[in-house]
């Protein structure tokens, strides 16, 4: 790598000479369709959905933190109705968010779950001209910080935040040679495999955490004194509220056995850590996006918490989360849409994080939400009425001894990919501006 070269002055900084300054519309590729806004609101809402199909694009498939594309959460239209709409994403296309979070940026990679999608009537879609521009780099280029907050001023909304197509096709990009591109992709997407893996590597902790606790807690499977499944070996179920369960275990409400907004001190006016709505990713058990606040309200939390969203969409779209990345002792504070569950009868964190995603507890707090249309909430009582399995102490415990070490593992992942980040956000913009030239 070296530094050494001449620069000229642009409308976005200095950049190398040999390098241009160009706009979306520059960039985009010669077909027609080449750039597009979503359908209209109404021909793309609920009642076309279906339970398989062609996959809707929208605001939770994409983030302002660049990961390239969430692949979870989807709706979906028939092959009919995505013919009708015609607003199609395929692999090497980018998806802005253009109402709603904008910044928000994603790119379909060639090893996407599904070959093509459609974007809903609250995103746009670019297709570059690869001649011209690396779609990767592109994509790196539109998602970088700097890009970001650029997308934001071009706000043209009033109450909800927009961008249209005349805003995105105005877009500038710096555009060196395909050859530097490449270069430059190489070192940022060597950074994002390496986070990439951390990331899948901790969602498969997750996910065998959550079956274990299927298997044990719900198919009521746990090892029995000969180290048996339960059930299956012939143990004694007794009738109870909620059905037929392990002899011993009891039902009670979940706020009897689970702190529901336990209380926590922390000091008003006092510069704490906060966790918004926007921090906690869907279906993610862990945090990795926090800020520095000071205390005026919210919820209080520490360690060993779970955080759960109690508003639409947020709960739906699977945002609850288990606290573990504050320092020893620290207390922190989050979006007062964030309801707090903490240790009571049932000491293990772990098991109430993965009680609070179970599809039971999840379906009943969405049900009992009340309020206005897209702004219903979960009310605080729900937890008054709801009516759980309560498991024998030593299962819990022995449950929590295998499962503690895995979210431990998701923690410390957590932590390499958030340095290992930082390192590409650092390198990023200095690559992207010629200050670091890197060899072809």
């Amino acid at each position: 790598m070296t530094s050494e070269t001449k620069f000229k002055e642009t409308e976005i900084g200095m950049i190398p000479e040999d390098w241009e300054l160009l706009t979306v519309d520059d960039i985009k590729s010669k077909e027609k369709k080449s750039v597009i806004s979503g359908p209209f609101g109404s021909n793309i809402s609920k009642k076309y959905f279906v339970e398989s199909g062609i996959p809707v694009i929208r605001g939770n498939n994409l983030t302002t933190d660049m990961k390239r594309f969430v692949e979870e959460g989807f709706v979906f239209v028939t092959p009919e109705k995505a013919d009708e709409l015609n607003t199609w994403a395929l692999r090497n296309d980018i998806v802005f968010t253009a109402a709603g979070t904008l910044g928000q940026v994603g790119i379909i990679e060639n090893n996407s779950k599904f070959e093509k999608y459609i974007i809903s009537n609250k995103q746009l879609r670019l297709r570059v001209n690869e001649k011209k521009v690396c779609p990767l780099y592109a994509f790196y280029w539109f998602s970088s910080p700097e890009m970001t907050k650029r997308i934001v001023n071009y706000n043209t909304g009033s109450t909800i935040p927009l961008i249209n197509l005349s805003v995105l096709k105005k877009l500038p990009i710096v555009v060196p040679s395909l050859k530097i591109q490449d270069s430059i992709v190489y070192i940022l997407d060597s950074l994002d495999q390496k986070i990439e893996l951390n990331y899948q590597m901790s969602k498969t902790l997750e996910q065998i955490a959550q079956t274990l606790f299927k298997h044990w807690f719900i198919d009521f499977e746990f090892p029995d004194e000969n180290g048996n499944p339960y059930k299956s070996s012939g143990g004694r179920m007794v009738d109870s509220e909620l059905g037929g369960i392990p002899e011993g275990w009891k039902v009670k409400s979940f706020s009897e056995v689970i702190d529901v907004n336990p209380t926590r001190r922390l000091s008003k006016g006092k510069l704490a850590t906060k966790v918004s709505m926007a921090d906690l990713n869907t279906w993610q058990s862990w945090i990795d996006s926090w800020q520095e606040e000071e205390y005026k309200s919210g919820p209080k939390f520490k360690n060993g918490d779970t955080l759960f969203a109690r508003i639409t969409p947020s709960l739906e779209n699977g945002k609850t989360a288990f606290v573990s990345f504050l320092n020893e002792g620290e207390t922190a504070f989050g979006s007062t849409e964030f309801i707090v569950f903490g240790p009571k009868a049932i000491v293990s964190g772990t098991y109430i994080y993965c009680l609070s995603r179970s599809e039971y507890v999840r379906e009943t707090a969405i049900n009992s939400m009340t309020g206005t249309s897209g702004r219903q909430r979960v009310p605080n009582d729900c937890f008054d009425q709801l009516l759980i399995c309560v498991p024998a102490g030593e299962i819990v415990k022995k449950f929590d001894s295998i499962i503690t070490p895995l979210f431990e593992k998701i923690e410390s992942n957590s932590k390499e990919y958030i340095n290992l980040g930082k390192i590409r956000d650092s390198l990023l913009p200095k690559l992207m501006s010629g200050k670091i030239r890197v060899e072809c």
